[in-house]
């Protein structure tokens, strides 16, 4: 029964996969902040490449850019529109400057320059309303972020050149209503202005959305409410997020949570998807930041991942530039290792010239396996052996093609192992161990075992027939189930 249970989660995790997958998701992600005629914004680039790097963990084809100007921007909504066209959820996040003039909201590029109420309308800036009707139209579901709720730059320049009429210009954005199947949501109430945040970090309203809108299982009005509550609470009730719903149907960005009617028999399920997603997410904004000479991208990582995995190589890259050394040592290695090991690529044929034979090959597999990166120690560097070596070259800010260089080689030789604990390896190369007080791993941000627990690659053997026959039946289902979905 237990293992009929198990294959009935696993199956309804596959269905829920394989839905997600069949979904068109298509996102609009700019940030503008270098602007030329008016005070610059530090944050909204920042902003941009997490929202981007969260919207494409869970599955949509960003069309991203920062600090644009008004062709650049028509360009990236060109192509958005016509990716958007048919789709099943359209995303369109922009952080910035945005204006409200007379009621109607208008983006701001980098290179606006207002003088009047004409400058507005007919060319510097970009109507909201216009550009969701013409880019998002055709999409089934309409989700719009506008993190631009900001002080008007231009509002006394515009009213001095308008004497001869009333131009309404206001403080903040002017208040949007959905159509159907549209969710539209603002940093803060109508006509209000919103916290930008520190600079170099993600602003209140964008961190919130990072941390709830992809959480597995979440409906979409569910994490609307959480990121009102979180911002709220942030700002000690300064900012109030507002938004307008017309949606007909739960929508999830993140609809791989196990249900909820099986949680009681896979208690760690959810946590563990959740924990992947996170995790994915955090390697995907590191990637993004990880080579800036800009101090404020990559504080924006230490904002959004205050504990992260890759929190000590931020912090001496931040180090380093803020002592003017240049690139190549912006990341601590060992004595003796040219720092050319963070910018050469490792290929199949780098690997070959390293000379590693079978014993070197278990060597390079029993020293990432000390440092956290579990795998079986065979002495064949298969798909399996390459994934763990792609994770351990992206922890170190190595280019993770998952082959090595000299250079990796030999930093990997210098790393400092950890305590070594009591061990065997099966003929298979599979390593089973009782740890001896491990201490976890900062790189990777894996977590020690409880002390003396046994921890083992593989689950023990079944112990009776029943477990056996059990688990030939899951397999035989599983295997048909897979069969039938690749035949698709």
């Amino acid at each position: 029964m237990r293992y009929l249970t198990i294959g009935l989660s696993l199956l309804c995790m596959a269905l829920t996969a394989n839905a997600a997958k069949a979904d068109r998701r298509v996102a609009f992600v700019v940030g503008n902040g270098a602007y030329r005629n008016v005070a610059q914004l530090p944050n909204p680039p920042v902003d941009a490449k997490a929202m981007a790097a969260t919207l494409r963990n869970v599955g949509f084809d960003v069309v991203e850019g920062t600090n644009l100007t008004r062709d650049k921007m028509t360009e990236k909504l060109l192509d958005f529109g016509r990716k958007a066209q048919g789709a099943d959820i359209a995303v369109f996040y922009y952080a910035g400057h945005g204006i409200a003039i007379s009621g109607s909201n208008y983006l701001l590029p980098v290179d606006a320059d207002l003088k009047s109420e004409m400058d507005v309308k007919l060319g510097s800036a970009i109507n909201i309303d216009v550009t969701l009707d013409q880019t998002m139209g055709d999409a089934k579901v309409k989700l719009v972020f506008l993190d631009a709720c900001r002080d008007n730059p231009f509002a006394a320049k515009i009213k001095s050149n308008s004497p001869t009429r009333s131009v309404s210009v206001q403080a903040g954005l002017a208040e949007m209503k959905s159509g159907e199947g549209t969710l539209i949501a603002f940093a803060t109430g109508p006509g209000q202005t919103a916290l930008d945040g520190e600079a170099g970090a993600n602003s209140p309203f964008t961190r919130a959305l990072i941390a709830h809108i992809a959480q597995p299982g979440v409906e979409i009005q569910q994490a609307m409410t959480a990121v009102r509550a979180q911002v709220n609470e942030e700002t000690s009730k300064g900012q109030l997020p507002w938004g307008h719903t017309n949606l007909i149907g739960a929508v999830y960005l993140n609809p791989s949570a196990i249900p909820p009617a099986t949680t009681a028999a896979i208690p760690s399920g959810p946590a563990n998807a959740a924990a992947s997603s996170s995790g994915e997410a955090e390697l995907e904004f590191w990637r993004s930041v990880k080579d800036s000479n800009r101090p404020e991208e990559l504080n924006a990582y230490l904002s959004a991942y205050p504990n992260g995995q890759f929190k000590s190589l931020a912090l001496a890259r931040i180090a380093s530039i803020d002592s003017g050394t240049s690139n190549n040592a912006t990341r601590a290695v060992a004595k003796g290792v040219d720092p050319a090991v963070f910018t050469e690529e490792g290929t199949q044929v780098s690997e070959d010239q390293i000379g590693l034979d079978k014993a070197k090959r278990r060597d390079v597999q029993r020293r990432l396996t000390g440092l956290g990166f579990d795998n079986k120690m065979t002495g064949i560097f298969d798909d399996e052996t390459r994934s763990v070596i792609k994770r351990w070259q992206a922890a170190r800010g190595y280019p993770s093609s998952g082959y090595l260089t000299r250079l990796q080689h030999k930093a990997l030789l210098a790393e400092a192992q950890p305590a070594p604990a009591t061990a065997s390896v099966g003929e298979d190369g599979t390593r089973l161990r009782r740890a001896a007080k491990p201490s976890g791993n900062v790189a990777t941000g894996s977590a020690p075992p409880p002390s003396g627990a046994p921890v083992y690659r593989n689950p023990p053997p079944p112990d009776n027939a029943g477990n056996a026959a059990g688990a030939a039946f899951i397999g035989g289902m599983m295997g048909g189930v897979l069969g039938g979905a690749l035949r698709r």
